[in-house]
């Protein structure tokens, strides 16, 4: 499967039912297709390769879904450890005390309240909070966990005061990620408009092949028509390419 997918540390969030959906949903676009297009389902065999092509897409957006869930899960936690931090709690009890807090904000199965609970077992098996962050950093692999690590790792070194510097962090990547979701929110938007553009072509073909069958009949059944609908098809796939070039912007 790594040669359709790839890795992500994020595949270990996606549930089978999303498979089975995103499955489910592959097929019925390619039958789609096959009966827009070409008026014959044995044409669905030969649309595999988009479906491939599909598979890999979904799954690009599902990781990246994955991630941006898990950045709103961190930034909720580095607020409540910040909080906690304030009011006196050590760092090791700060990280108690979010786990709690989070445990009534998330399900039991979420990235968060998993990675909490297996820093806390860590740091009662006396490894300090420094190995703890680092290990939780080598399974999330992260920017924002990353810059949090890393910070408090030199904080240390340096003799610094290690509180002050994860409230202060905690603080600034909680502000980052709020931004971050606001301009997403904004991007989104347009997502939504290019999306609802890209189902237009279809909308057509099937208007016109209720509305004006006898017309539309010429193009299929016949090479010359089987030509045409795949140039049509590759046209707009090139297209939809383009679009989703176009709007896919880096946050």
């Amino acid at each position: 499967m790594i040669w359709l997918f790839g890795t992500s540390c994020w595949q270990q969030d996606i549930r089978k039912r999303e498979y089975l959906l995103a499955f489910l949903l592959g097929f019925v676009i390619i039958s789609g297709l096959a009966y827009l297009f070409y008026n014959s389902w044995v044409a669905i065999f030969f649309l595999i390769p988009l479906l491939v092509l599909y598979f890999r897409d979904w799954f690009v957006r599902c990781t990246n879904k994955k991630e941006r869930e898990f950045r709103e899960q961190f930034k909720d936690s580095m607020q409540i450890m910040a909080s906690a931090l304030n009011i006196g709690y050590s760092v090791e009890n700060a990280m108690i005390e979010t786990m709690k807090d989070l445990k009534r904000l998330y399900p039991k199965d979420s990235r968060i309240i998993k990675e909490y609970k297996q820093m806390i077992h860590q740091l009662e098996m006396n490894l300090s909070v420094e190995q703890a962050l680092n290990d939780f950093l080598r399974r999330v692999k992260q920017e924002d966990v990353e810059n949090f690590v890393t910070v408090f790792s030199v904080a240390k070194r340096m003799g610094g005061e290690s509180i002050e510097v994860l409230k202060t962090t905690a603080r600034t990547i909680s502000d980052k990620i709020e931004v971050e979701k606001e301009i997403q929110t904004m991007i989104g938007a347009k997502e939504l408009e290019f999306r609802i553009m890209s189902m237009i072509p279809f909308g057509i073909i099937f208007y016109m092949r209720l509305t004006f069958s006898d017309f539309m009949d010429v193009l299929y059944g016949n090479v010359l028509g089987i030509g045409i609908m795949s140039s049509c098809l590759a046209i707009y796939f090139f297209a939809f390419t383009m679009g989703r070039r176009l709007i896919k912007i880096e946050v």
